[in-house]
């Protein structure tokens, strides 16, 4: 099922695009591929996003709710459901846009993985030609089947404009928990980056740092938003 649901279609949709649009270079099918799912999940990825900067923000009126109830665990959910009601926040969103990510870098890395052979190029749908010569190249510089460490720190970077991005501003949340947390992972996530990426090939650092550089103009967004909505005199 996951094959049918992810890997063919990835793996069509990138074939596609390297032969129609990205003028015979991998890298830049990647880079299309990838802006073409974030696009296509945009409704999913947006609403996690927001919802979590909107937990950010809501985080002493949370803490007070927990405060005022004590043990009192019924009255306590009850008061929180209608807070998340009157801001429309699921803090559950955040578990359903790590869940697509994982699915998309899974069958982006089997993609690669099981590189472009004639056995694998039979995944091709009936319609889609298939391929006379397949380069494995971005802009030929960069090999997408070997490690890149400057693909890797550029995207760690970027992972650190991310997280700072997605941290509230307001001083009376500075002091939740998770406010404490979400600051640890500005300077966590980009180690974690440097620490797992250097393990992929380029083509799957390629695709993080594209998605990556797709949240940071997301989150400036949702950002602009939020303070129109929220900090109106």
């Amino acid at each position: 099922m996951f094959e049918e649901l992810f890997y063919r279609p990835f793996f069509n949709t990138l074939i596609f695009f390297y032969q129609y649009l990205s003028f015979g270079d991998l890298g830049v099918a990647i880079i299309l591929f990838t802006i073409f799912i974030r696009l296509l999940l945009l409704p999913v990825f947006y609403k996690s996003a927001k919802d979590q900067t909107l937990l950010q923000r809501l985080a002493p009126e949370i803490k007070k709710i927990q405060e005022a109830h004590g043990k009192n665990y019924e009255a306590r959910g009850r008061a929180l459901m209608n807070l998340y009601k009157e801001h429309r926040v699921n803090p559950l969103s955040g578990f359903l846009m790590m869940i697509f990510q994982v699915a998309i870098m899974i069958a982006l890395y089997r993609v690669f993985l099981r590189g472009f052979s004639p056995e694998t190029l039979s995944s091709l749908y009936d319609f889609l030609p298939r391929p006379a010569n397949l380069s494995h190249t971005f802009l030929n510089l960069v090999d997408l089947n070997e490690k890149n460490i400057f693909l890797v720190l550029a995207t760690a970077l970027a992972q650190y404009f991310q997280g700072k991005l997605s941290l509230t501003n307001t001083p009376t949340a500075d002091s939740s928990p998770g406010a404490m947390i979400a600051k640890q992972m500005v300077y966590l996530g980009p180690l974690l980056t440097i620490f797992i990426f250097y393990l992929f090939p380029a083509a799957i650092t390629l695709h993080w740092l594209t998605t990556t550089m797709f949240s940071v103009i997301q989150q400036m967004i949702i950002n602009s938003r939020i303070r129109a909505n929220y900090e109106q005199p």
